[in-house]
Formats: C-alpha cells, structure tokens, sequence
C-alpha cells in the first residue's frame, strides 16, 4: 500500500479512504481479471445448455491456470489469497457467483431464479475448490475431476 500511495501521489490515508482494505482493493483487483477471463472464455465457449456452461468453466479454468500474477501472488502470500479469493475480504466469490447466474441464464439453464442463484453459488465453490485446491489444502484437483459434481447442478 505505501508503495501505491508513492505511485500515485497520494497518502496512505487517502488511499485506505478510497479502496477500504488491502483485501478490498485486491479483490477488486483480482475480480477485474476473473471478468476478463469470463468474457474470453464465454466469447470461444460453444452450444447451450449445461455443455456451454461446463466449457466456459473449462475455458476459464484453463486461462486462469495461465494467469501468471494470480499464481505469483497466491504462491508468495497464500493466507491473503485465500482470504481475498474465498471469503467475504475480497467479495471475489460473491461476484463470481453474480457472473455465474449470468452464465447459467445465457446458455438456457431454465428454473426459479432463487433456486438458480443457490446453484450458482454453489458451482462457485465447486469451481474454486478446484482452481484453489492448493489454498484450500487438498491439493492440486484438475477440472475434469470436478466436472460431474458441477455437472450435477445444472440439472434438476
């Protein structure tokens, strides 16, 4: 943060005014790059249904594999990351699950939209349980091992 505030020639307070936390402003950071990569993968994913929403995911999980900053980070400050990715701090689960239920409505996944938004909070978690397996403990689980549970959702 003392370093931003040096770029930007600001304090350190005018800067905590402006983005609230650390956690925050990561967050924001690390949710402009998520929508970055949602639009790319939604823009090369094909069909509908369930098979368009399980190939933006395949898609995504494939670019954010690549995405050389997040793995930077998430290796040098593991706890942070955890933390701004997965839980309130960063709200970056909260958004995602916003762009989920986007995802679901655009590919024709049909039903009460109550239930849809529950379903889409919940491949949220399913998805990152992969894509942050390390943080979260169990280790690297790559897609196609997480695919029927997720898969599993986007039917009733």
């Amino acid at each position: 943060m003392d370093a931003l505030a040096g770029e930007l020639a600001i304090s350190r307070a005018t800067l905590y005014r402006a983005v609230g936390s650390r956690d925050a402003l990561l967050g924001d950071v690390f949710w402009t790059i998520g929508e970055m990569l949602i639009a790319e993968a939604s823009g090369e994913a094909t069909g509908t249904g369930p098979d368009r929403v399980i190939a933006v995911s395949r898609i995504f999980a494939e670019l954010h594999g690549s995405a050389e900053q997040l793995r930077r980070f998430s290796a040098a400050e593991p706890q942070t990351a955890a933390r701004v990715l997965l839980t309130a701090a960063g709200d970056v689960t909260g958004r995602a699950a916003d762009a989920q239920l986007k995802i679901f409505l655009e590919s024709g996944i049909e039903g009460d939209l109550d239930d849809l938004r529950r379903r889409a909070a919940l491949y949220v978690r399913t998805l990152e349980g992969a894509l942050y397996g390390p943080l979260l403990g169990s280790g690297p689980i790559d897609f196609e091992s997480a695919e029927p549970a997720l898969r599993a959702l986007l039917t009733r």
